[in-house]
């Protein structure tokens, strides 16, 4: 019994030296390493800080201030740990490596998310739309409701969600018509009525409806000689949000000015003669 004690009294004894040798040789560089990091964890967070604020500033997207905030945060705050770690004598070279393995290995079983967050960045830097436009890519068409460092999310006039990774957005043929979207529409009138009449017969009508844009001005004239029928093609700009509304109210409204002027719409006939 009185063996045993002395061996464990002997540990106990062999454990306070180690804590004391620890504490005589390397005390100092405690202190010294919770200090550094201490300074490093208060510096990045005002640098990251100060930096958000320029950035605010110059009215960069808040998307892209706090994803850069966190970068520089980061990246300061690992160089104090770096420099806590010399304190111990402690080389950092194998956890550079590792960490370079590791980046490598994620960057390839995460390649299509890597590029999305990519692609989201130069959206948001490069800003070829915003919040409130009109988008077309891929053929898919909406209001842009929110930009994501991941995605894109677009509203249609049915209030349909359309959520676009942004990979696939850089790079495509991107059609932007801000808050507007383009209606396309034609009317045929009798070949003896006079086609002036009904440019500008439709050209009031047009001005006439308060959410068709008058900038840019919309477009009507003869848009091609059919077999029965001089056709007048028009085109004006309309709110994406309400979009197929306001394309049914103006062929109505272009109908009406059609028939009140007195020409005539004309339909396909078929004259057959018999010898």
């Amino acid at each position: 019994m009185e063996e045993h004690f002395s061996e464990e009294l002997n540990q106990l004894q062999s454990i306070t030296n180690m804590v004391i040798e620890f504490l005589v040789n390397y005390s100092f560089q405690a202190l010294g390493a919770i200090i550094i990091l201490i300074i490093g964890f208060l510096l990045a967070r005002k640098a990251s800080r100060l930096f958000v604020e320029q950035l605010e500033k110059r009215d960069v997207d808040v998307t892209l201030r706090t994803y850069a905030g966190h970068i520089v945060n980061i990246i300061i705050l690992f160089c104090f740990i770096v420099i806590a770690l010399g304190k111990f004598g402690i080389t950092i070279a194998p956890f550079v490596a590792a960490l370079g393995a590791l980046t490598v290995v994620a960057g390839l079983a995460l390649q299509g998310l890597v590029a999305n967050y990519a692609a989201g960045v130069s959206i948001i830097a490069t800003r070829p739309f915003k919040v409130g436009d009109t988008i077309t890519v891929i053929n898919v068409s909406g209001l842009v409701k929110e930009i994501k460092l991941a995605a894109t999310i677009v509203e249609t006039e049915d209030q349909e969600e359309i959520t676009i990774p942004n990979k696939h957005i850089i790079g495509e043929v991107l059609l932007n018509t801000f808050e507007y979207r383009l209606v396309e529409a034609s009317i045929g009138i009798a070949y003896d009525n006079d086609p002036q009449l009904a440019i500008d017969k439709i050209s009031e009508a047009l001005k006439e409806l308060d959410y068709v844009t008058q900038q840019p001005d919309p477009q009507v004239g003869i848009e091609n000689f059919a077999d029965s029928a001089i056709v007048i093609g028009i085109r004006a700009w309309v709110p994406t949000n309400n979009y197929m509304e306001c394309r049914y109210r103006l062929n109505k409204k272009i109908f009406d000015a059609i028939t009140q002027a007195g020409l005539t719409i004309p339909f396909p006939q078929l004259d057959i003669h018999n010898k």
